[in-house]
């Protein structure tokens, strides 16, 4: 490593983990395997029960036996950062002090859905949460596309602040935010992608790392492209992150986490099966995702 991007808590490749279901219920076998092997194909992290986690059909005891699962498994090897979002903020609160008890690294907290909080409103949320966490810090996840409303950067700076926030992930696609950010916050504040087609380009502004949905079933293709960046050598990376593209676009041609899903059981992962009111991939997104995967050597 050449110092390209500083030594952070939370950095490089964090997968978005899949919760794998058979019969209806969590395959806890698959589940376990799946975590092992991501950390074996040098993930530098793993985030449970967030949107690609299927976190809005867990109930909450299937919420926090992941989490508990995942921590497990990971045995310290990696960090974990913990979806605990909820558009409920009592709610997110008592899913973010379960993460912390059970021993995780962080807490991821989404911008509240469908309420449409104010910025005033957003801050009171994520310090009243941050507020209760006593030995592990939370990180902001911006993502407009699902929870209609933004962190603007005036207020992301305002939240950075505070003793247990301590980065983002920034889903909004903007590769040209985390050169902005570091010039309001400083290069200590975690930025981290929520958006793979971008995440090449998010590094190269500033960012730190990405939490991928990709990643579930490239780890190691997408490992060696933030090493590669990294060491210096950004034609490697660049090469990488074109073969990774077709993927990119391809596990977004319907709703997530349908397509990563149906590619983790293609190459044997665990079975593609999605809660309703998701539902399997169509005959035509199940081609786009074949030819990805044959596009990245996978298959």
């Amino acid at each position: 490593m050449t110092g390209i991007i500083p030594e952070l808590p939370f950095r490089g490749v964090n997968t978005a983990l899949i919760t794998p279901f058979a019969n209806g219920k969590i395959d806890r076998t698959a589940l376990r395997k799946l975590v092992n092997w991501q950390i074996k194909q040098g993930v530098h992290g793993l985030v449970p029960v967030g949107t690609t986690g299927e976190s809005p059909t867990l109930s909450h005891e299937e919420h926090d036996e992941v989490i508990e699962i995942t921590v497990s498994e990971a045995a310290g090897r990696v960090p974990v950062i913990a979806g605990a979002g909820s558009n409920n903020t009592s709610e997110a609160i008592r899913l973010a002090k379960h993460a912390e008890k059970v021993g995780a690294n962080a807490v991821l907290i989404v911008s509240p859905y469908y309420n449409k909080p104010t910025q005033q409103g957003l801050k009171a949320h994520f310090t009243s949460i941050a507020d209760e966490l006593s030995s592990i810090p939370l990180i902001i996840y911006d993502i407009p596309g699902r929870s209609i409303v933004s962190v603007e950067d005036g207020l992301l700076t305002e939240l950075a602040r505070h003793n247990n926030i301590v980065g983002i992930k920034d889903a909004t696609g903007d590769a040209a935010r985390p050169a902005r950010l570091c010039n309001l916050i400083g290069d200590n504040f975690c930025q981290l992608s929520g958006d793979d087609a971008t995440a090449f380009s998010y590094l190269a502004s500033g960012g730190h790392g990405m939490i991928s949905v990709v990643s579930n079933i490239a780890p190691k293709l997408y490992s060696d492209m933030f090493n590669s960046f990294c060491s210096g050598d950004i034609k490697v990376g660049m090469e990488i992150n074109k073969k990774l593209m077709a993927l990119h676009d391809g596990l977004f041609c319907e709703a997530s986490p349908g397509p990563v899903k149906y590619a983790a059981e293609q190459l044997g992962l665990c079975k593609s099966d999605v809660r309703l009111p998701l539902v399997p991939l169509s005959s035509e997104a199940k081609r786009i995702v074949d030819s990805a995967l044959l596009i990245a050597g996978l298959l």
